[in-house]
Protein backbone atom coordinates (compact mmCIF):
# COMPACT_ATOMS: atom_id res chain seq x y z
CA UNK A 1 0.00 0.00 0.00
CA UNK A 2 2.74 2.39 0.77
CA UNK A 3 4.75 1.54 -2.23
CA UNK A 4 0.95 3.00 -4.21
CA UNK A 5 0.70 5.94 -2.67
CA UNK A 6 3.91 7.32 -2.65
CA UNK A 7 4.12 6.47 -6.45
CA UNK A 8 1.28 8.17 -6.64
CA UNK A 9 2.46 11.19 -4.98
CA UNK A 10 5.70 11.14 -7.29
CA UNK A 11 3.05 11.17 -9.71
CA UNK A 12 1.24 14.39 -8.89
CA UNK A 13 4.80 15.83 -8.38
CA UNK A 14 5.30 15.33 -11.62
CA UNK A 15 1.99 17.05 -13.13
CA UNK A 16 2.42 20.10 -10.93
CA UNK A 17 5.95 20.64 -12.18
CA UNK A 18 4.86 20.11 -15.49
CA UNK A 19 2.10 23.25 -14.61
CA UNK A 20 4.90 25.58 -13.55
CA UNK A 21 7.06 24.98 -16.34
CA UNK A 22 4.13 24.94 -18.82
CA UNK A 23 3.75 28.62 -17.25
CA UNK A 24 7.33 29.60 -18.54
CA UNK A 25 7.07 29.00 -22.51
CA UNK A 26 6.74 32.22 -24.02
CA UNK A 27 4.11 33.27 -26.11
CA UNK A 28 4.67 32.62 -30.10
CA UNK A 29 6.90 29.38 -28.94
CA UNK A 30 6.75 26.06 -28.83
CA UNK A 31 8.59 23.65 -26.15
CA UNK A 32 8.76 19.94 -26.96
CA UNK A 33 7.59 17.19 -24.60
CA UNK A 34 10.91 15.74 -23.78
CA UNK A 35 11.98 19.32 -23.28
CA UNK A 36 9.19 19.92 -20.26
CA UNK A 37 10.07 16.47 -19.03
CA UNK A 38 13.61 17.31 -18.80
CA UNK A 39 12.85 21.05 -16.72
CA UNK A 40 9.69 18.50 -14.65
CA UNK A 41 13.77 16.31 -13.64
CA UNK A 42 12.36 13.48 -15.42
CA UNK A 43 14.36 13.38 -18.46
CA UNK A 44 13.33 10.34 -19.91
CA UNK A 45 9.42 10.52 -19.39
CA UNK A 46 7.86 12.78 -22.44
CA UNK A 47 5.02 9.99 -22.79
CA UNK A 48 4.24 11.05 -19.21
CA UNK A 49 3.89 14.79 -20.45
CA UNK A 50 1.81 13.49 -23.46
CA UNK A 51 -0.36 11.62 -20.94
CA UNK A 52 -0.73 14.46 -18.90
CA UNK A 53 -2.00 17.00 -21.24
CA UNK A 54 -4.00 14.71 -22.67
CA UNK A 55 -5.69 14.26 -19.41
CA UNK A 56 -5.85 17.49 -18.23
CA UNK A 57 -3.59 16.77 -15.48
CA UNK A 58 -0.98 19.51 -15.32
CA UNK A 59 -4.40 22.22 -15.08
CA UNK A 60 -6.25 23.68 -17.10
CA UNK A 61 -4.35 26.94 -17.50
CA UNK A 62 -1.61 24.94 -19.09
CA UNK A 63 -0.83 26.21 -23.07
CA UNK A 64 -0.77 22.42 -24.11
CA UNK A 65 -0.90 24.09 -27.97
CA UNK A 66 2.55 25.39 -27.13
CA UNK A 67 3.52 20.95 -27.26
CA UNK A 68 4.67 19.33 -29.74
CA UNK A 69 6.77 16.40 -30.64
CA UNK A 70 10.88 16.15 -30.87
CA UNK A 71 10.65 17.22 -34.55
CA UNK A 72 8.44 20.09 -34.37
CA UNK A 73 5.78 17.86 -35.16
CA UNK A 74 1.57 18.40 -34.03
CA UNK A 75 1.52 14.73 -32.65
CA UNK A 76 -1.37 15.73 -29.94
CA UNK A 77 -3.30 17.76 -32.06
CA UNK A 78 -5.88 14.96 -32.41
CA UNK A 79 -6.58 15.61 -28.40
CA UNK A 80 -7.98 18.76 -28.68
CA UNK A 81 -11.81 19.56 -29.47
CA UNK A 82 -11.14 19.62 -33.63
CA UNK A 83 -8.13 18.33 -35.47
CA UNK A 84 -7.01 21.94 -36.62
CA UNK A 85 -7.34 23.68 -33.22
CA UNK A 86 -3.40 23.40 -31.98
CA UNK A 87 -2.68 24.82 -35.63
CA UNK A 88 -5.00 27.56 -35.10
CA UNK A 89 -4.26 28.26 -31.91
CA UNK A 90 -0.42 28.32 -32.59
CA UNK A 91 -0.80 30.68 -36.26
CA UNK A 92 -3.06 32.98 -33.91
CA UNK A 93 0.55 33.46 -32.29
CA UNK A 94 2.56 34.29 -35.36
CA UNK A 95 3.98 30.93 -35.12
CA UNK A 96 4.37 29.25 -38.82
CA UNK A 97 2.77 25.60 -39.47
CA UNK A 98 3.86 23.82 -42.30
CA UNK A 99 2.05 20.28 -42.70
CA UNK A 100 1.26 20.03 -38.94
CA UNK A 101 4.95 20.73 -38.17
CA UNK A 102 6.79 23.56 -36.52
CA UNK A 103 10.24 25.25 -37.64
CA UNK A 104 12.19 24.41 -33.86
CA UNK A 105 15.26 26.51 -34.98
CA UNK A 106 12.63 29.49 -35.31
CA UNK A 107 9.69 28.81 -32.76
CA UNK A 108 11.30 26.44 -30.47
CA UNK A 109 11.81 27.91 -26.98
CA UNK A 110 15.44 28.14 -26.32
CA UNK A 111 15.05 27.16 -22.12
CA UNK A 112 18.28 28.84 -20.57
CA UNK A 113 19.71 27.77 -17.41
CA UNK A 114 18.13 30.51 -15.47
CA UNK A 115 14.99 29.02 -16.70
CA UNK A 116 15.85 25.65 -15.42
CA UNK A 117 17.31 27.10 -12.20
CA UNK A 118 14.01 29.18 -11.59
CA UNK A 119 11.93 25.85 -11.58
CA UNK A 120 14.42 24.41 -9.40
CA UNK A 121 13.52 26.91 -6.71
CA UNK A 122 10.16 26.93 -7.28
CA UNK A 123 10.04 23.31 -7.21
CA UNK A 124 11.38 23.41 -3.39
CA UNK A 125 9.57 26.15 -2.50
CA UNK A 126 6.67 24.03 -3.07
CA UNK A 127 8.08 21.09 -1.59
CA UNK A 128 7.66 19.30 -4.99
Amino acid sequence: MWKILKAKTAENNFYQRLALAGELIPYGKVATYGQLALLCGKPHNSRQVGRALNRGLAGSDFPAYRVVNSRGILSGAAAFDTPDLQKRLLKAEGIEVRENRVDLDAFGWKNTLEDALFLQKRFKEKGI
